[in-house]
């Protein structure tokens, strides 16, 4: 059971860090969800930058200890969801991404505000 749970966490897990990458596409129109969107991009981007653990890997650690899980063991999702979300790549790397990823949301909030305002204006 524990394992699952697992699973279910990373999943969730994966499915934030795509939703703070790409969701500013789903974002039009919806003020409401821009702003969780907008939160979500900062709090991204502080777990990136600072070292500080997210709390649904401290979740994701818990189940899997309890579960029996090592590293690289379990099942397939578990072992590929986990390379997905903790890619094995330099620290700076991660950070510079997330840069980017920040500086795209803004470009694109900024874009969208801009028509806004001048729609209003005609």
């Amino acid at each position: 059971m524990y394992l699952s749970l697992a699973i279910i966490v990373l999943a969730l897990h994966l499915a934030f860090i795509l939703w703070v990458v790409l969701g500013v596409f789903f974002t039009r129109g919806r003020p409401v969800l821009r702003r969780v969107r907008i939160v979500s991009l900062v709090w991204g981007l502080l777990i990136e930058t600072f070292p500080w653990t997210c709390p649904l890997t401290f979740a994701e650690t818990w189940l899997e200890q309890r579960a029996g899980a090592t590293p690289y063991q379990g099942g397939f999702l578990l072992h590929y969801l986990g390379a997905l979300v903790y890619p094995n790549v330099p620290p700076l790397l991660l950070v510079v991404a997330a840069a980017v990823v920040v500086a795209a949301n803004i470009a694109v909030y900024w874009r969208r505000w801009l028509r806004s305002a001048r729609a209003d204006q005609s």
